[in-house]
């Protein structure tokens, strides 16, 4: 096949990138599907407008600076994968594109003091966990901040929960029927760590034994969606060193965690370490798919009937095109009624760090999806990724209501542990 676009000056992952180019025929079904096009209305904010900008960059008719407001803007949702009828792989063009533009960017001392902080606090629960604490300090001062820097503070809970550190190893209920590893995650452990608990307490319910490496890190899909490859890949190296090989599956609860290792691959094309990501990317499952397929022990009926919305996170959703299995566990749940949310597939604006770099699109559509969410008449929220449960959570209580919202896992979890409390 002869690309159009010079592939030998794209890095390892050039032929990914050029054949997802190459495979856009500008036919527009994606319009309606992207978010920031509903919202700003611009070709260039669309994803078939973006893969001309990209197209035109790569091949040296525009500058990486001039087409580059229009790439940040990107959420990385994925929703267009979902709609394009020619099977464009918008992943496999976004993610190496930002890294490839990334060191050509010139940006201002506040872009680039942001994402400083991003890189070098979020990946890290014990600096998050600090910085944390510091921005509820600086609460008062809000808004006498910059933008990113009101946002960061504006999405931080009221308070950090505690829980017990995670355990090596834990143990399943009754016969095992299945070994795996937890992915244990960064932010997630900081601002909801009550996730993994109950996942450990629902994997160990259903005969699943789990081991949480100790050896493990952030799995560095932050660092991937802002262009930060070589970070991604520092991080994702301890991992691939940190897995054990011997288990059925290496498990994820947050979608954007298991998008970014599913795309290992990727990552490390052209890397002595390729094959072993391939590995790992492939064995790779949200906790969903991996308990629907191993067979849920019906849960017993939750201690009072509830209605909830359900909120298909993006990566998992449009990445990993996971929506079934998570409520079919949810129907399976006495007591617990599901409804659908209206333009249940536009993003709530979370996008990994997407709200805190684009926080006035970011909040349009959390307020959007948080109007969306009350239409329902819904008591509750329910999804798979912490960082839609943070902007939803935001963004229900800026709107003045207080519903909770919580992860798939933690519903499980409250349904088993109502008939016999669990350990942990």
């Amino acid at each position: 096949m002869q690309h159009a676009i010079p592939v030998e000056h794209l890095g390892p992952q050039g032929d990914a990138m050029a054949h997802a180019v190459e495979k856009c025929v500008h036919c527009g079904f994606c319009l309606a599907a992207c978010p920031t096009y509903k919202v700003l209305g611009e070709e260039m904010d669309s994803p078939r407008g973006r893969i001309y900008l990209m197209k035109e960059a790569l091949e040296g008719h525009l500058t990486v600076d001039a087409m580059a407001p229009y790439i940040d803007r990107c959420l990385g949702c994925m929703a267009c994968v979902t709609a394009c009828p020619s099977g464009v792989e918008y992943g496999e063009l976004l993610a190496p594109f930002r890294a490839f533009a990334e060191p050509k960017r010139s940006r201002t001392g506040l872009e680039r003091l942001t994402r400083l902080l991003v890189k070098e606090t979020l990946p890290y629960p014990g600096r998050f966990r600090l910085a944390a604490s510091l921005g509820h300090l600086a609460r008062p001062f809000q808004r006498l901040l910059p933008g990113p820097f009101a946002a960061m503070l504006e999405l931080l809970p009221a308070s950090l929960p505690t829980a017990p550190r995670l355990p090596e190893r834990y143990p399943a209920v009754g016969r095992r029927r299945a070994r795996v590893a937890l992915l244990a995650g960064c932010v997630q452990q900081v601002l909801a760590p009550q996730i993994n608990w109950a996942t450990l307490r629902v994997l160990a319910r259903n005969g699943v034994e789990v081991v949480i490496p100790r050896g493990q890190g952030c799995c560095g899909s932050l660092s991937m969606h802002i262009g930060e490859a070589e970070q991604a890949r520092a991080l994702a190296r301890r991992n691939l060193a940190a897995w054990p090989e011997d288990v059925d599956a290496v498990l994820t609860n947050a979608a954007g965690c298991g998008s970014g290792m599913r795309e290992y691959g990727l990552l490390f094309k052209g890397e002595p370490e390729e094959e072993a990501a391939r590995r790992l990317a492939e064995k790779t499952q949200d906790v969903s798919v991996f308990l629907q397929e191993l067979g849920l022990e019906p849960p017993p009926p939750l201690p009072e009937a509830i209605t909830a919305a359900y909120h298909d996170a993006c990566h998992l959703a449009h990445a990993q095109r996971v929506t079934a299995q998570p409520r079919r566990l949810l129907a399976s749940v006495p007591n617990l009624s599901l409804v659908e949310i209206p333009e249940g597939e536009l993003c709530c604006g979370s996008a990994g760090t997407y709200n805190l770099e684009q926080p006035e699109v970011a909040a349009e559509l959390g307020e959007r999806k948080a109007r969306n969410i009350l239409a329902t008449g819904a008591q509750a929220v329910i999804t798979g990724n912490i960082g839609c449960m943070t902007q939803i959570q935001a963004h229900l209580q800026a709107l003045g209501h207080d519903l909770p919202v919580w992860h798939t896992m933690e519903v499980l979890d409250r349904a088993y542990r109502a008939a016999q409390p669990s350990r942990g």
